[in-house]
């Protein structure tokens, strides 16, 4: 070994070069770990009837005894009667720190406001329509919010159309081959479910709802078959799933349908066909991989 002073120096050197790089690097792995640590949950309700066990899941996960929840209904064309009944359920179970704000392009919000949702335990989005809430909120900055909220560690949830818009890839409930509105889906076909872009909280999953009380398996099917590289989750009534790190839990007392793995995809037309895809049922209690 080369142990002479002039090599002592060198290796001093490089030494102190790769300490200042750590030292310039470190505020930004900080950062990141923070970040990644931050992370927050979904808790995506599938509509109907919310029991109150349901909701008492959903405050602790959010540690809503901790910090202030805030309820938004521009997804309802009555938002008034929506953001009281959404605020009721909490309270009831002893949350007053609950509050309800409405925003549109023609409302805009504060930053006063923005900066309360971005630093909520708990968004909440209420039912209605899944169309209605993005357009309401598109250019009022309350998108990024509730990604900045999430990324600080709070709960985003939602039922029925809240649960829609979770998404990036949103079924609207609109069919082009059929323009008259139907709660199910009547056939099982390609270039007829109109889509948009919702909030992207689940960028590798499809959100349908009310599943299994309006039979809405025709929709999903289609969805995933024009999808294939999603997962479809059809959440039934009264039931939910809770995601974090990756992995979704059902909770409640219904079920959740997972469809996923479509192959051998063949279109004539407008009718599809898949000779293999997996279907899975799930109660309360199973977890599933996203």
């Amino acid at each position: 070994m080369n142990n002479t002073p002039s090599s002592s120096l060198e290796e001093g050197a490089k030494n102190l070069k790769t300490l200042k790089k750590i030292k310039l690097l470190l505020p930004a792995l900080l950062l990141l770990s923070a970040s990644v640590l931050a992370q927050g949950k979904l808790f995506i309700i599938g509509g109907g009837k919310r029991p109150p066990a349901l909701i008492q899941r959903l405050a602790d996960e959010a540690d809503l005894k901790e910090g202030y929840g805030v309820v938004l209904a521009m997804s309802s064309i009555e938002p008034d009667t929506s953001s009281y009944y959404g605020i009721k359920q909490f309270r009831e179970l002893g949350f007053t720190n609950i509050q309800s704000m409405y925003y549109t392009f023609e409302n805009m919000p504060s930053f006063t406001a923005l900066d309360s949702l971005r630093n909520a335990k708990l968004i909440y989005i209420t039912g209605g329509d899944q169309n209605r809430f993005m357009k309401r909120i598109e250019g009022t900055g309350i998108y990024k919010a509730i990604h900045d909220c999430f990324e600080n560690g709070g709960m985003i949830a939602g039922t029925s159309a809240g649960a829609a818009v979770m998404s990036h890839v949103m079924i609207t409930g609109d069919e082009k081959n059929y323009p008259e509105y139907d709660d199910t889906g009547r056939t099982i076909e390609s270039n007829n479910l109109i889509y948009s872009t919702g909030l992207g909280m689940l960028k590798s999953v499809i959100i349908d709802q009310h599943f299994i009380q309006r039979s809405r398996y025709n929709r999903l099917f289609s969805a995933v078959i024009e999808h294939p590289e999603l997962k479809g989750i059809g959440i039934d009534e009264s039931t939910a799933i809770l995601v974090e790190n990756n992995t979704a839990e059902v909770v409640g007392e219904s079920q959740v349908i997972l469809v996923e793995k479509p192959q051998h995809i063949n279109t004539d037309k407008t009718k599809i066909s898949t000779r293999k895809m997996n279907v899975s049922i799930l109660r309360s209690g199973d977890k599933i991989k996203l």
